[in-house]
């Protein structure tokens, strides 16, 4: 490992870059309090680049507008690693080291559940974790799994992270499934399921078929309102 310019630079070794198909031009890149506003628009371009597809996928608001993205980049608790081909960013994870810096979860379940990870501040959150469509089937989220899950499971981290169902259809399989086969290349690890948040939506598709309705549900809704005058 190198140190250049307040980075901790981890170049590929010939052989991994054989058995992992990584151009012999690819690293990886370490950064926390990131300032740099060079740096910044680079990771945001390729944050936006990943997130677009999976925004018209998902119900749900997954990314972050531009000053949350830079507020989460700034935080020196936060670890960003960034994999580069030929000066390019083209795959990405940020992970809280602090949760109660972030809005995502909740101390208190954390505290009662996991009271020794949380008092020794080893619950950390995986804030995101994006890669170039270009670069999907050229192994980045190997890369990224190599170093990043590597410190993670040197300091006995227990590492939340979240999916939307688009990525995640069913209770196996899927990222969750990526995600502990990679941690499995580092270290012994487990997946444990915490929990599961579904949207609905109700869809008034009309008006009643008729404008009096005595139903029982009707009743109580006119009673409710009586009382409330």
């Amino acid at each position: 490992m190198t140190r250049i310019g307040g980075v901790d630079q981890l170049p590929w070794t010939q052989a991994e870059c054989l058995v992992f198909g990584v151009p012999l031009l690819m690293y990886v890149t370490r950064h926390s309090h990131v300032v740099d506003l060079d740096l910044q628009d680079s990771l945001w371009n390729l944050y936006v680049r990943a997130y677009l597809p999976e925004a018209e996928l998902t119900a749900t608001h997954e990314m972050l507008d531009r000053l949350e993205f830079n507020d989460q980049l700034s935080l020196h608790s936060n670890r960003a690693w960034v994999v580069w081909d030929d000066g390019v960013p083209v795959a990405m994870t940020l992970i809280a080291t602090d949760v109660r810096a972030t809005r995502w979860l909740s101390e208190l379940y954390f505290a009662k559940h996991y009271p020794e990870r949380f008092r020794h501040g080893l619950v950390h959150y995986v804030v995101w974790a994006v890669v170039d469509p270009e670069y999907v089937a050229k192994g980045a989220v190997i890369h990224l799994g190599k170093h990043a899950l590597a410190v993670e499971a040197s300091e006995g981290a227990l590492l939340v992270f979240d999916t939307p169902e688009s990525n995640q259809p069913e209770a196996t399989g899927g990222a969750a499934e990526l995600m502990v086969r990679l941690a499995r290349m580092v270290s012994r690890a487990e997946l444990i399921p915490i929990t599961t948040q579904r949207y609905y939506a109700i869809d008034f598709v009309g008006p009643l078929a008729s404008a009096v309705d005595s139903s029982p549900a009707q009743e109580a809704i006119n009673e409710s309102t009586m009382l409330t005058h």
